[in-house]
């Protein structure tokens, strides 16, 4: 016999199934919600009925977005003549962060990975190459995880655009080989920025 009563016990083990929560952190959140004031308990359901209903992504460039276009895209401030590639939305956002860029973005939707059969088809390719081919767009910068996978996807997006007549550079090595864009300070991605490199297909 479980020891709490069933809707407590749904809740820990919703909880339990999020990133890096185990079962003992699971508890204590669940307790803080079962001790917290009705209208706190309210709010942090309604925010997640948002996130799922009100987020989604960017027509233009496939960052998070409430609505059609993303603020980054809407904005007549940024400089339409740089395109920075990521691998998912929350690298934008680690960018942003930085304030060391102020171009547009385009989010491939993750990476070249043979051993997990993530080939060019699983990339949106196409929509980077369109809206090179549309746009005032004359350079491109990979800013993609250093490892080889990395590294792979940076060689097929340069090969990719290799008639264009963009200039294609990526990332300086201020990211260290396998570093994670989660662990890496808004410093270091600055200098990555800022000394990005040519990259030869």
């Amino acid at each position: 016999m479980d020891a709490y009563p069933d809707s407590l016990e749904r809740l820990i083990t919703a909880l339990g199934k999020l990133p890096g929560i185990g079962r003992r952190s699971a508890e204590r959140i669940a307790f803080h919600v079962l001790d917290a004031e009705r209208d706190e308990a309210d709010a942090l359901a309604q925010a997640v009925r948002d996130v799922k209903t009100k987020v989604g992504r960017c027509a233009a460039c496939g960052a998070l977005a409430e609505g059609e276009t993303c603020a980054i895209c809407a904005s007549p401030r940024r400089d339409r003549s740089r395109l920075c590639v990521v691998e998912r939305p929350r690298d934008v956002i680690r960018l942003e962060a930085t304030g060391g860029y102020n171009g547009l973005y385009h989010v491939l939707g993750g990476l070249l990975s043979p051993a997990e059969g993530a080939g060019p088809e699983t990339l949106d390719l196409a929509g980077l190459r369109r809206r090179v081919d549309e746009g005032d767009v004359q350079e491109v910068v990979l800013a993609l995880t250093p490892t080889a996978d990395g590294d792979g996807t940076a060689l097929c997006v340069a090969e990719h655009l290799r008639n264009t007549g963009v200039r294609v550079t990526r990332l300086a090595r201020g990211l260290p080989t396998g570093a994670n864009f989660d662990l890496a300070s808004a410093g270091m991605l600055a200098d990555a920025l800022r000394d990005r490199q040519e990259l030869d297909a």
